[in-house]
């Protein structure tokens, strides 16, 4: 290893705290000309090792660490002990009985930063977020072929993200045949048609599964209105749980039609689902305007903040969406609100719920605090992982 990076005396505190990313700001000094991707060892001014990481020179996060402490090679035997232990935790959490689809390794959580793989039936869907794991790709794939042999595997490195790390965007078959147009998996026992190829994310939202089986247990006889339905996954797990009606609101009719599918594959009641294709800022006004009320509302937007130059625009938002649903619950109601947004922090964006009961008028209290599923792990050096935050808020005026 012949380039180095040399760490600012004042910025070191984040990673005696192991932090796995350096800022462009933090660096004193590169000696050598690392490339992108490459691995290059981490040291104080003093000459204390604190690590090894991957080099990105086009982005603000200029190193993410492989390693903390004692200098390992960065090889192939490195690939294969950190997607053995992502396994194993994964093994450990998810009864594949039930469930064949859920996240297999996620990112910096899982030691390898960057890297996102997706575990769907006979499937693999790979992102790699930054010029480490792209570096490493050869490697990556190499080590999936020998723990999944007869996957198919299939590149989703599409993000923006990308862009920002100086990376091109991708995507297509690594391994295996071409994916069909829908592919089928299970989840709970329960099943779902995904388009890896095209959908959201890699297809489907994984994160989302252990909130989906919480809403069962308040869906009986209950009316429903779901937000953002996407391909109706909570609407599959309400129908089945005895909801009386639900309304799937979502912009996209390629995602409403699967959703119809999934209805279908599931042996559920078409005449119980009203399928609006729209915005739902307007809906749900349109529904104020009628009166309507819910027993159940369902917000799973997608990001709005997307950087933190927009949390001031997103916030506003969030407000408005929720504040219009306190006001569409009836008395005793339940409302499921969500952030994906990562740069939306839990307190602010509970604060901004509270704000929109208070101007809804709403008398209310939070049942549960909500995150991502345990196969999207937090590591505790990582807190940025956790960007998945909700709140089952019930309404009691």
């Amino acid at each position: 290893m012949s380039a180095e990076v040399i760490i600012k005396k004042e910025r070191e505190k984040s990673l005696n705290n192991h932090h796995p990313w350096i800022f462009s700001g933090s660096i004193a000094e590169i000696k050598g000309d690392p490339q992108a991707g490459q691995t290059v060892l981490v040291r104080s001014g003093e000459g204390s090792v604190f690590g090894q990481g991957a080099f990105s020179p086009s982005s603000q996060i200029r190193v993410r660490m492989w390693t903390f402490g004692v200098e390992e090679d960065v090889d192939a035997k490195f690939i294969t002990r950190r997607v053995n232990t992502a396994i194993r935790l994964r093994r450990n959490i998810i009864d594949v009985k039930k469930t064949n689809a859920f996240r297999l390794i996620n990112g910096e959580s899982d030691g390898l930063p960057g890297l996102i793989v997706d575990h769907y039936a006979s499937w693999l869907v790979i992102q790699t977020l930054s010029a480490g794991a792209d570096y490493l790709l050869p490697l990556i794939l190499s080590e999936l072929r020998a723990q999944f042999p007869g996957y198919a595997i299939y590149e989703r490195s599409e993000s923006a993200v990308r862009s920002k790390e100086g990376l091109p965007l991708r995507k297509g078959s690594l391994n295996g045949k071409e994916p069909p147009e829908l592919i089928e998996i299970k989840e709970n026992n329960l099943r779902f048609l995904i388009d890896i190829k095209e959908g959201h994310k890699t297809g489907f939202y994984l994160d989302q599964r252990d909130n989906r089986q919480l809403l069962s247990g308040f869906a009986r006889d209950k009316e429903i209105l779901n937000a953002f339905s996407y391909t109706a996954g909570f609407a599959v797990y309400a129908l089945n749980s005895g909801a009386r009606r639900v309304i799937n609101i979502d912009a996209s009719e390629n995602a409403l039609q699967i959703g119809r599918k999934n209805l279908e594959l599931n042996a559920l009641s078409g005449d119980k689902v009203q399928q609006i294709q729209g915005d739902v800022f307007e809906q749900l006004r349109s529904f104020q305007a009628e009166k309507r009320r819910f027993d159940v509302i369902i917000l799973d937007p997608p990001k709005f903040v997307q950087a933190v130059r927009d949390i001031r625009k997103g916030s506003r938002g969030y407000k408005d969406i929720n504040r219009l649903s306190f006001e569409l619950l009836k008395p005793g109601g339940y409302l499921f609100t969500f952030s994906c947004s990562g740069h939306m922090k839990a307190d602010l964006f509970q604060k901004i719920v509270a704000d929109a009961a208070l101007d809804a008028r709403a008398k209310a209290v939070i049942l549960y605090s909500l995150s991502q599923g345990a196969d999207h792990p937090v590591a505790l050096n990582f807190p940025e992982g956790k960007y998945l935050k909700g709140f089952v808020i019930q309404k009691l005026n």
